[in-house]
């Protein structure tokens, strides 16, 4: 089986974990056929949002530590898989595209960390998330990356420190879903939400992701300092000289996206 599928509909780009038998566990390979669709992803001009599922009963259960385990396992083979991870989690971030995580059963350590590195999340309301690392003598010290930037440090610190499992309601307390529904609804809630989003141009989701994470942590003066020259750049796009038109005209926008 393919570790990673790429699926097209209309607008939306749907990224599969396949590993189902091992709860879609990061493994060298797979981290790797997700980079490599992910590349695919970035350069389709048709795909507006992109969705991150899993197949099986589980969402990610983490890093496959079967890969980590073993005498012939030394710093430079475990180095790679930390590496390759951070490498994959940094791609959806710089993707044009926004990404929403659709999680179902758990997110664990790694799986959990892939739920904070998209830029949105929608869970089932049986969804549970943990960085449990500690309680295997494995601090989770990539998950808590991302996770420390949307949670907050109180929060972050109770889940990397506990590593009990949240329930999906906690988890969007936290920050860490924007969304809850029905199990039964998971599936076609996450599409309806992400062709919702897919109405705006290409160019402009685009743009405004990479506005986001430039100013995010900047401190808030140079934030200002550097939103301003973006909004006025994008202003001048074609896309936003359309859709401003098409406001005032009281008429749908014809993006070109650019």
């Amino acid at each position: 089986m393919e570790p990673v599928l790429l699926e097209k509909d209309g607008p939306i780009g749907w990224l599969t974990l396949n590993r189902p038998n091992k709860r879609n566990a990061l493994s060298l390979e797979l981290m790797g056929a997700m980079l490599n669709k992910l590349e695919q992803v970035a350069e389709d001009k048709e795909t507006r949002i992109v969705v991150v599922r899993g197949n099986g009963p589980a969402f990610c259960a983490g890093h496959d530590m079967s890969e980590m385990v073993g005498t012939d396992r030394d710093i430079h083979h475990i180095r790679e898989i930390f590496s390759r991870c951070s490498e994959m989690m940094l791609r959806l971030q710089k993707l044009p595209q926004p990404v929403i995580a659709q999680v179902h059963g758990i997110a664990t350590a790694a799986g959990c960390q892939l739920v904070a590195a998209c830029d949105m999340a929608i869970a089932e309301a049986g969804a549970r998330f943990a960085t449990p690392g500690v309680k295997i003598g494995l601090f989770c010290t990539t998950p808590m990356v991302p996770l420390v930037r949307v949670v907050g440090r109180r929060r972050a610190m109770e889940m990397l420190m506990s590593g009990r499992f949240i329930p999906a309601e906690e988890a969007e307390r936290f920050g860490l879903v924007n969304r809850i529904v029905p199990a039964e609804k998971l599936a076609e809630e996450a599409r309806n939400w992400a062709m919702e989003l897919a109405q705006a141009s290409r160019f402009t989701l685009a743009f405004g992701k990479q506005a986001f994470y430039h100013q995010v942590d900047l401190e808030e003066p140079v934030a200002y300092g550097y939103a301003k020259e973006a909004i006025a750049i994008n202003a001048l796009a074609e896309d936003a000289q359309e859709g401003m038109k098409a406001f005032l005209e009281k008429r749908k926008p014809e993006w070109r996206d650019r």
